[in-house]
């Protein structure tokens, strides 16, 4: 039920930004696959705190969420400050705003497969317009 997995994708957005690592497999599949990389659950939890460690103050914020029944699409956007250089970018510690668009295939009741796409474009206009 669509429904369903929206309460569980919000769960496990709330795990993220709790930084709940040990409980991370309760919503993400032994076998992940991120933008066609087989990551599985160790290397996708590598990845989430890689980021911690890139963004401290990072927040999943969901924007829009659009569910079926076994897929979920969500607008995340985020309001945070890289520590040093964020997507090849030379950040440095400037508050940035952007979105990541995500698609998410579920299978077992898990994430599966993750397809996402960040708006790198408004984070370069926004450290251009700060010089």
């Amino acid at each position: 039920m669509p429904s369903d997995l929206a309460d569980r994708y919000n769960d496990y957005i709330a795990c993220l930004n709790a930084q709940d690592w040990e409980n991370l497999g309760h919503f993400v599949h032994q076998d992940v696959v991120h933008n066609a990389r087989p990551l599985g659950l160790h290397g996708y939890r590598s990845m989430l705190e890689a980021n911690y460690r890139e963004i401290p103050d990072l927040r999943f914020e969901i924007q829009c969420l659009v569910t079926d029944p076994d897929k979920v699409a969500a607008r995340l956007v985020f309001n945070c400050t890289p520590v040093g250089e964020f997507m090849g970018l030379a950040v440095n510690g400037a508050k940035i705003s952007f979105a990541e668009n995500v698609f998410y295939a579920f299978k077992d009741g898990r994430i599966h497969e993750v397809w996402s796409v960040i708006d790198k474009d408004a984070i370069e206009a926004q450290l251009q317009s700060a010089q």
